[in-house]
């Protein structure tokens, strides 16, 4: 006796050996034997064998016309031997290789038949036969046009469908897509990583580009355009004070937030005037143009380039620009001659900009005595750096000279740009002027604002740990008993929010948040979180430009210095290497050779060999 049967998602016939009430002991035509349930069972016939009926179906099967058997069969449900008889005119009942051949049809076209119990079918719907007719025609369509992208690929060639999803490819991954599924199994023939395939079909413009757009696919999914947010609003009559103000900037600063004046009153007495750029007079809280502020919280800096926080209008707006009277927000500061501070005072207004100084051009003239060749505005310097080194001895905070590395990038020297890294030593006497009028400012409004029982956003640190809040607390690095973020409005979202609430007090107006605001701790939250975000970034990106200037400078060897175990820091640039090779007798702050090969601008890698000591 043999029978057919479903085992395993699949139709087999095999010899009965034995059988119990609830299962069969039955044996394969390949001599494998399986313990099989009695429901599992749909036929059972005497000849001709397991193997020979099979065969014999599973050819009868191959002449079968689907649609016609759709056609024919009935309504209601059905067995599949009661089709096999109508089919094939089989009466009073089918042959079992012909009861077989109907089975495996109808297992086998689950789009025309659906299964409703053992050995039992019902024809699909029309509607639904066609919906699935049309299914199974674009799946056709669909995985003939992968294989013709998937043959491109493999010949390195980028099809245009996929470059124009370039970066979906690579950064955002849709598994779902046809473009992926034949992007990653060329990836997976060719044995290659998806940036090497792309790269290595001429897709990617240029290394540089690749490490920005994936910055921007997961940072601004809907791109660096700014919406639209209307005209800026009218701003209020504010009183002109007619300082000769500065500012003093680095070559590629265009949002110049803080400047600076000093004007002599008579008996011996100066008057230090710190204004900030005041965009919290047209930006109200919740309005559109705040909402772009709020989405973008800071701008992002890398190497020759930088997304802004607002648009180029509003910055225009309000940056302190050379020859321009914007509004400010200013902090007076009045010092007698042994530079004792008599008053301050917090005021509205606007101010003449005299000039843009840039750091590279300025020079240390300032530190010295007067002298009848000093650079214009050498005076108001040297007066701001004797109010900065009173303030820095008030602070009893000094500041560790190091040095720290500008990047200037020249994009018109060559397609992906020509990069210049120069050391600048940190702690220097502009540094520190700059440093304390911030630090002065930020600790003034800090008071100020606490004074009135008004919050905003302050940084502490304690115990080595920086954080930010809503309430003041010392910062014990700065040595300041409050410390106000409020001089960047126009980079920095955080500094704009202690504007507005500045602002307010100043026009008698109630601040935008009051203590214990969820928005405002959402706005820090958020804040923490994006800036830390962008610092990574700026980070990973100085990193390929010192591996950009290797390449461009063809530097094969180097010093540097252990900085720990396996770890050493480049002497020319900021570029911390691996050296598994490091001698483990060789301490930090040593001084070695070391070569530097294989240099992957996609990966950001390098490949370092100690050399020596270098004595």
């Amino acid at each position: 006796m043999y029978v057919f049967f479903e085992d395993d998602g699949q139709l087999k016939t095999g010899t009965l050996l034995s059988e119990q009430p609830a299962s069969l002991q039955i044996e394969l035509p390949s001599a494998r034997r399986l313990k099989v349930r009695s429901d599992r069972v749909l036929l059972r016939f005497a000849s001709p064998s397991a193997a020979d009926a099979l065969h014999e179906a599973q050819r009868l099967r191959a002449e079968i016309d689907l649609d016609f058997l759709w056609e024919v069969c009935a309504e209601t449900e059905f067995g599949f031997e009661e089709l096999a008889r109508d089919y094939f005119g089989a009466h009073p009942s089918p042959s079992p290789p012909q009861a077989l051949a109907i089975a495996l049809a109808l297992y086998g076209a689950p789009m025309y038949f659906y299964k409703k119990g053992r050995g039992l079918y019902k024809k699909a719907p029309p509607e639904a036969l066609a919906a699935a007719r049309a299914s199974r025609e674009r799946k056709a369509r669909e995985a003939a046009q992968m294989d013709v992208w998937y043959r491109d690929l493999c010949e390195k060639r980028m099809p245009d469908a996929l470059r124009d999803k370039l970066s979906m490819l690579l950064y955002t991954p849709d598994k779902a897509s046809l473009e992926y599924k034949a992007f990653t199994a060329a990836c997976d023939a060719l044995k290659m990583h998806p940036v090497v395939l792309a790269q290595a079909c001429g897709a990617l413009p240029s290394t540089h580009e690749y490490h920005f757009n994936r910055f921007l696919a997961h940072t601004f999914p809907r791109g660096t355009a700014f919406p639209s947010y209307g005209a800026l609003p009218e701003l209020p009559e504010l009183p002109f004070d007619d300082v000769q103000a500065i500012t003093i900037d680095d070559s590629a600063t265009t949002e110049f937030d803080d400047a600076f004046s000093v004007r002599s009153l008579g008996d011996g007495k100066t008057e230090i005037g710190l204004h900030i750029a005041c965009p919290a007079l047209a930006m109200a809280h919740g309005a559109p143009l705040d909402a772009i502020a709020r989405s973008r919280l800071s701008t992002v800096y890398m190497p020759g380039r930088k997304i802004t926080m607002l648009p180029d209008a509003v910055i225009e707006a309000f940056t302190l620009a050379e020859g321009t009277s914007p509004a400010a927000l200013s902090l007076y500061v009045t010092m007698d001659a042994e530079g004792t501070l008599l008053h301050q005072e917090t005021r509205l207004n606007r101010i003449s900009i005299a000039a843009n100084l840039r750091l590279h051009e300025i020079g240390e003239a300032f530190t010295r005595d007067a002298a009848p060749n000093d650079p214009p505005h050498t005076e108001t310097l040297r007066a701001l750096w004797r109010f900065a080194q009173r303030r820095a001895a008030a602070r009893g905070k000094s500041e560790i000279p190091r040095i720290e590395f500008s990047f200037y990038v020249g994009w018109e020297a060559a397609p992906e740009g020509v990069v210049t890294i120069e050391p600048r030593l940190r702690g220097a006497a502009l540094d520190r002027l700059i440093a304390e009028c911030a630090i002065f400012v930020n600790n003034a409004w800090g008071q100020w604002l606490a004074e009135r029982n008004i919050v905003g956003i302050y940084r502490i640190q304690n115990n080595g740990r920086v954080k930010m809040n809503t309430r003041p607390g010392e910062h014990q690095g700065l040595g300041v008993s409050h410390y106000l973020w409020a001089t960047s409005p126009l980079r920095r979202y955080s500094d704009l929010v202690n504007q507005r609430q500045l602002v307010a007090v100043l026009q008698n107006e109630a601040p935008p948040f009051k203590a214990g605001d969820s928005e405002l701790l959402a706005i820090i939250a958020d804040f923490e979180t994006v800036y830390r975000q962008y610092a990574e970034f700026q980070s990973e990106m100085e990193r390929y430009w010192c591996l950009r200037w290797l390449l461009q400078e063809n530097v094969e060897s180097a010093n540097a210095v252990v900085t720990r175990e396996n770890s050493a820091r480049l002497n020319d640039i900021p570029l911390n290497i691996t050296l598994p090779d490091l001698p483990n007798t060789i301490a930090p702050g040593a001084v070695i050779r070391v070569a530097l090969n294989n240099i992957d601008l996609l990966f950001s890698t390098v490949e370092a060999r100690y050399l020596g000591e270098v004595s």
